[in-house]
Order: C-alpha cells, then sequence, then structure tokens
C-alpha cells in the first residue's frame, strides 16, 4: 500500500510534485547517491535525537522489528497505558505515522512529540520578543499523528508537541488559526494536504515539475531540469517560481516561455483588476504588475538576447584594498569554521584565511576575532569588501551575539551598511540580467569563464570536508577546504570584474 506518511507530506510541502514523481517517475533519471547536506542533516538529527532521548528516563523503545510488529505494540502498549512510548507506530487505512514520543497524559490520552533538530517555530526574535509561529511542516506531521490517534481512540484533543534544538518543548495547537488573516487551522490544511498527496500517490493527478532552490537537495533534480528546459517551462526564468507557472497556466494559458514573451502585462494587469471588481480574487493572485515585467525581460535575456544586459551605470569604489569575501559554516552544528578574504591590492593579490581548525568555541572565536583585527589593520575607508548574498551579514550578527567581547553589534552593523560593502548578489538582481536559469555565484562565475579547481565545488561538500578533517586531522582534507573558499572569493572577485566589462562594453 502507499501509506500517506509525515515524510510524504513533507515532500509535498517542499514539492507537490516529488510525491508524484518518487512513484511514477523515470527511475533511470534518479540520482542514486545521497547529497552530502541531506546525509549531513539527517546525521545531526540522529545525534540531537539520540542525545533527548538519553535525557528521557524510563520509556518504552519500539524502534526495532517490522512496521506491522511494532504497531500492533504500540497499539498493546496504549492499552496498558505506558506513559512514554520511543517510535511507536500508529497506523490506520492509508495513514502511517512513526512519531518519536508518544506520551500518556493525566486523562490516559496520548500526545504525539517529534524530536526536531530546528528551532521549534519559525521567525522567534527574542529581541523584539516577537514569539515566532508554528512551522507548516512540524504541524502538519504532528496533525498526522493526531489524527491517526483520534482515529485510534487514544485521542480526543488536537494537540501536539516538539522538542526543538536547544531541548525545549513547543506545544503546537492544531486548532490554531494558521496565521492573522487565515480562516484556516492546521487541521484544515492538513485534511487538503492528504487529499492532494492521495490522489498523486494513486495517479489519481499528476502534476509538474518546478525548477527552484529546492531542486539542489532533490535525487530528481536533473530528471525534472530536463523536463523543463524541453518544455520551456515558465520556471527556467530566474526567480519566477511554481506558484507565479501554476497561475499563469491555469488563469491565462500560458504554458510555455515563447508565448510568456509575447504577453502584454498592462493588459493582463487589466483583466486582473476586472476580475477583482468582479469579485474573483484568485485570478492571477500574487502575480504583480512589476514582477511581471522583470520575468519578461529576464525571459528575453535568456532566451532571444543571450548575453548579460545592465540596466543601470556600474560603478564601484575606487579604493586601494578590494576584499572579496565568503565564509564557510556548518549549520548542522552553529559553528562557522571559515573567514577566507581575497584580497587585491595595488596589483598583486593573495589569499588570506581564518580558520577553526578544532570544533569549540575558543577555536570559532579566535577565528573570527583574527579576521576583525585583519579588517582593523586596513586604512579606514581605503578598502571596499564584495560578497554574495546576506548570509555573510545573518551569520556575523549570530557571531556578534555568541561573542560580544569580539566586537560591539554597532560595529558588525556599520561594516554592513557602509557604502563600500557590496552585496553583488543584490546589485546583480538589482541591476542586471543574465542568460540563466540561475544568479548563483557558481552559475554566473562559470558563464564569465571562471573554472574552480575542484571537480565537484559545493558547500556541502565543504561542510563534509570539515567534519572528516576534524576526525581525522588529515591536512589534505584542510588544504581541499581552503582552495575551495579561496576559489569562492576569486569567483566574486571574476563576477565585479566581469561586472565592470558589461559597463565598459556599453560605452
Amino acid at each position: 500500500m502507499n501509506y500517506i506518511t509525515a515524510s510524504k507530506l513533507y515532500d509535498y510541502i517542499k514539492c507537490p510534485h516529488k510525491v508524484w514523481r518518487d512513484v511514477y517517475g523515470p527511475n533511470e533519471e534518479k540520482i542514486e547517491e545521497t547529497n552530502p547536506f541531506v546525509e549531513l542533516l539527517w546525521e545531526s538529527g540522529v545525534a540531537h535525537e539520540l542525545d533527548v532521548v538519553s535525557k528521557l528516563g524510563e520509556y518504552l523503545s519500539l524502534k526495532d522489528g517490522s512496521a506491522d510488529g511494532r504497531f500492533i505494540k504500540t497499539i498493546e502498549a496504549m492499552k496498558s497505558k505506558v506513559p512514554l512510548i520511543y517510535q511507536g507506530v500508529l497506523k490506520h487505512g492509508n495513514l502511517m505515522g512513526i512519531p518519536d514520543l508518544l506520551r500518556k497524559l493525566p486523562d490516559d490520552t496520548y500526545l504525539p512529540v517529534d524530536i526536531k533538530s530546528g528551532a521549534g517555530f519559525e521567525g522567534v526574535d527574542e529581541e523584539i520578543g516577537e514569539e515566532g509561529k508554528p512551522k507548516k511542516h512540524y504541524a502538519l506531521q504532528l496533525c498526522l499523528y493526531n489524527d491517526l490517534l483520534n482515529k485510534l481512540g487514544f485521542a480526543y484533543h488536537k494537540k501536539g508537541a516538539v522538542i526543538d534544538i536547544d531541548n525545549v518543548e513547543v506545544e503546537y495547537d492544531l486548532n490554531a488559526l494558521t496565521g492573522v488573516k487565515s480562516k484556516e487551522n492546521w487541521f484544515d490544511i492538513y485534511n487538503k494536504t492528504v487529499r492532494e498527496v492521495e490522489a498523486l500517490v494513486n495517479n489519481k493527478k499528476q502534476n509538474k515539475p518546478a525548477l527552484g532552490g529546492v531542486c539542489k537537495l532533490c535525487p530528481w533534480q536533473y530528471s525534472c531540469k530536463k523536463w523543463c528546459e524541453e518544455t520551456k517551462d515558465l520556471t527556467n526564468i530566474f526567480y519566477l517560481g511554481r506558484s507565479v507557472r501554476d497561475r499563469m497556466n491555469q488563469d491565462v494559458s500560458i504554458v510555455d516561455v515563447d508565448n510568456f514573451m509575447k504577453i502584454d502585462v498592462e493588459e493582463i494587469m487589466k483583466q486582473k483588476e476586472e476580475r477583482k471588481k468582479a469579485g474573483d480574487k484568485n485570478f492571477l493572485f500574487r502575480v504583480g504588475k512589476d514582477s511581471l515585467k522583470k520575468s519578461v525581460k529576464r525571459a528575453k535575456v535568456l532566451y532571444q538576447i543571450k548575453k548579460p544586459v545592465a540596466y543601470e551605470k556600474i560603478i564601484f569604489p575606487k579604493v586601494e584594498y578590494e576584499l572579496f569575501f565568503d565564509i564557510e559554516d556548518d549549520p548542522t552544528q552553529g559553528f562557522v569554521y571559515l573567514h577566507g578574504v581575497y584580497e587585491r591590492h595595488k596589483g598583486k593579490e593573495r589569499f588570506i584565511e581564518f580558520t577553526a581548525r578544532e570544533l569549540s568555541d575558543k577555536a570559532e572565536k579566535e577565528a573570527w576575532n583574527n579576521f576583525w583585527k585583519y579588517i582593523d589593520s586596513l586604512p579606514k575607508d581605503g578598502f571596499a569588501v564584495y560578497y554574495y548574498s546576506a548570509h555573510e551579514k545573518t551569520m556575523y550578527k549570530k557571531l556578534q551575539k555568541k561573542y560580544p567581547d569580539v566586537i560591539s553589534a554597532e560595529k558588525v552593523e556599520s561594516f554592513f551598511t557602509n557604502k563600500n560593502a557590496i552585496d553583488l548578489y543584490s546589485f546583480v538582481c538589482k541591476n542586471t540580467d543574465w542568460p540563466l536559469g540561475s544568479y548563483s555565484i557558481k552559475a554566473i562565475a562559470t558563464y564569465i569563464g571562471f573554472k574552480w579547481r575542484d571537480e565537484t565545488p559545493s558547500g556541502a561538500l565543504s561542510i563534509q570536508w570539515f567534519n572528516k578533517y576534524l576526525e581525522t586531522k588529515d591536512e589534505s582534507v584542510l588544504k581541499r577546504i581552503l582552495e575551495y573558499n579561496e576559489d569562492d572569493c576569486k569567483a566574486t572577485m571574476v563576477l565585479k570584474d566581469g561586472l565592470e566589462k558589461i559597463e565598459k562594453d556599453r560605452c
């Protein structure tokens, strides 16, 4: 039986098409090797779960054996009012769930509890008192377990809980509305999702692949990319996602890039306004005029112009020192292990690295402190910093909170808000377009002609190498990490120079 499980609900939330493709997709096009970052996330999750479980005290473990056998034992345990059950199996009809914990409540019903290696809620900000809200994939997985408990007669409530990365238990009210303006609660969303997943796994409904950021971790990424390219699907266009693609397909029958490039945006927006006045608020819902115009431009650059286009004059600071900056961190351990700078000064170039060579607060702090010492050694206002995306800024804010004696929050903020600190990703998206479906640093630098020394360069592999280095202290592994980071920094330099060349060619 094609059971509807927590993992299928998770897949549907991340990519609705994966649910169908996992059952009916061409297996010869599926990547067999597990993505290294997915593997790291799994290992981190397992380690966290074992740590939490080791502190639980007495519990009944049902993690071994067949699903059918474990289900029978789970029912017996709940009938016997066992206080805490680990890895029990719940089944009813075509639904199956394996909650990490089943905890008996005072009224002898059971509460499903999942152990997660992330924050219990999203959008938490202690500084401004923002408590955050439930994560959709957590909520729907808990809905599944709660639904099964209710169907089996072991719950009459609509509750669940998550034990998060900090070992804090967060309660989920599954009857609560999903948002301030929403009229649906989590169970409403769950029931809709179950119906969709059921139709997909039974092939009563099919949906289309879509290209997006989530594809990088998926074993079907090349298979779906092939389909999208062959059909000229709209998601080939950078930043045009599944929801806009589906709206264009359904509402105005635009299914490929050739027809998309011919649309009259003003006329379509006029149609939208007329439909809205007539009471149809769903027509082209969340499809805006400016974003649609931008997508049409990008489609033409990708399929017709076939070369980079700049919309504004490209001018960068004229300074003594240029720093091309990139960090490497392991999000599964919340650890920044490398700050890399490729420095260009008076025609000379050098790579400078500040690396934590062991997994400790002391090593992380020392590497970060040395980075700031280097920055302080440069002439004030005599250097420019180039980086790609907001990740560095986000991580530096976290490091400042962790090590406030290294540098003040104000200095970190002023470092990134200085006119000579330039996020090239933001610059590229606002001022240029490229004949590419992705505007990642690897995609653009490769297009310009840069080549990484490593045959399989990726941040995920760098994390894997770092963990291997921690285990073995093999200097050749560390060398590979440093070379990869140096190449990332050099790629940023190549991009900056490439942007200046576009400007020069325009003149």
